[in-house]
């Protein structure tokens, strides 16, 4: 009995783990880029700067067509963060230019990460509708806070596929909180917007 073929087998095996191990590091290394690049574009569209906004998302769609086709096989999970990222940054922007959000399909991302997007873009709304609300935009942060709420009722039953779409539990449980806080203040700014209103009729 020798270990011939033993041998020759894990020779084979090693060879391949090393080309798998050599892309995983490539992939977790390069589409940091692609995380900063959509963490830029949301800053920018906070800062009410919509063209850097889509300018940094177009730079960071580039990078990641181009990575994903070094992203084979069980690869493709190393694109879960950078695609996550990127759904979010493209859904706030569709939501404050109030046009509709691309499906998963049109943006070509798994479906993990177009979930795990727009639960994060949830968080990026709440601080929407208060930017709003600061300058006196109430129509408008009523209107943010719309998407907001039916955007989580859409995504509740998700929590059913925690396993499969990891942190989608705890994002929906994030984001009740967050939308029955912006709840809260959208409804006191009304009234008091009201009470503004009826004060002013008072002293005319």
């Amino acid at each position: 009995m020798t270990l011939k073929n033993v041998k020759q087998s894990l020779n084979e095996i090693a060879k391949s783990l090393g080309e798998v191990q050599d892309a995983r590091e490539f992939l977790l290394t390069n589409t940091r880029e692609i995380i900063i690049l959509c963490s830029k574009s949301i800053i920018a569209v906070h800062k009410g700067d919509i063209t850097t906004g889509k300018t940094n998302l177009k730079k960071a769609s580039v990078l990641l067509n181009k990575y994903k086709k070094k992203a084979t096989g069980e690869l493709r999970k190393y694109l879960i963060i950078p695609e996550q990222e990127f759904v979010e940054a493209t859904c706030l922007i569709a939501i404050v230019e109030q046009k509709e959000i691309p499906s998963d399909k049109k943006l070509a991302v798994m479906p993990e990460s177009y979930v795990l997007g727009l639960l994060d873009c949830v968080g990026e709304l709440k601080r929407q509708v208060f930017d709003k609300i600061r300058v006196g935009k109430i129509d408008e942060a009523t209107r943010i806070f719309e998407v907001m709420e039916n955007l989580y009722l859409q995504l509740y039953t998700f929590s059913l596929y925690d396993k499969v779409v990891k942190e989608a539990r705890r994002k929906i449980d994030v984001n009740r909180i967050l939308v029955d806080d912006v709840r809260s203040v959208i409804t006191e700014e009304k009234r008091r917007t009201e009470l503004i209103k009826i004060l002013q009729k008072l002293e005319k």
